[in-house]
């Protein structure tokens, strides 16, 4: 059966790093939100007279998140259309708090959650500091919003419900604090691969 594999979280909790050492590993196809939507976003964002390289403001939020997350979704849909595996990965914040969002998805290409293992992997980082400390290291342009506007942007790190109806097991909350270990890829490989 076809593979529907999310990975959720805040910026700096891992989500690519740990998605990326999936895909090495087992394949399937990579559809990382921030890569699909990026020539479209600093396209929108220049032509506003806009920083193209803001992906948090109010302004950015209003004119192009929901335009990343179709383009991320419809990509992912044609691959499962095609009977391939999708891996996918993005904050999906109100996307997995509207328990008929994945449903609404599916139903795009006629099928259902029954269709597919589906998993989503809620990755996440014990505190604020740890998130600060990762975004900092990473030393993206992107990054320059969260940054300056810390304590506006902290409140988007609280942890997450995912309110999807699937079945027991289908959720792993992922502790990805320390460096990236092949027990780390371990744990990850017994809940996508083990049924938990």
């Amino acid at each position: 059966m076809r593979k529907l594999l999310f990975f959720v979280g805040p910026a700096g909790a891992g989500k690519t790093t740990l998605a990326e050492a999936w895909v090495r590993r087992h394949g399937g196809a990579f559809l990382d939100m921030d890569t699909l939507l990026r020539p479209a976003a600093e396209a929108i964002m220049t032509l506003a007279g806009k920083d193209p390289e803001d992906r948090d403001s109010p302004f950015y939020k209003e004119h192009c998140r929901d335009l990343g997350y179709r383009i991320t979704m419809d990509a992912t849909l044609q691959q499962l259309a095609l009977g391939l595996d999708a891996v996918v990965i993005g904050p999906f914040t109100k996307e997995t708090e509207d328990p008929a969002w994945l449903d609404r998805e599916l139903a795009r290409i006629g099928a259902s959650a029954g269709d597919a293992n589906v998993k989503v992997v809620s990755v996440f980082l014990p505190g604020d500091d740890d998130y600060r400390t990762r975004i900092e290291a990473r030393g993206s342009a992107l990054d320059a919003w969260k940054l300056g506007h810390w304590d506006e942007f902290r409140r988007a790190l609280r942890r997450r419900t995912i309110a999807w109806p699937l079945p027991p097991g289908s959720v792993l909350d992922f502790d990805n604090s320390g460096p990236f270990t092949d027990a780390k890829l371990a744990g990850l490989e017994r809940f996508v691969l083990g049924g938990g």
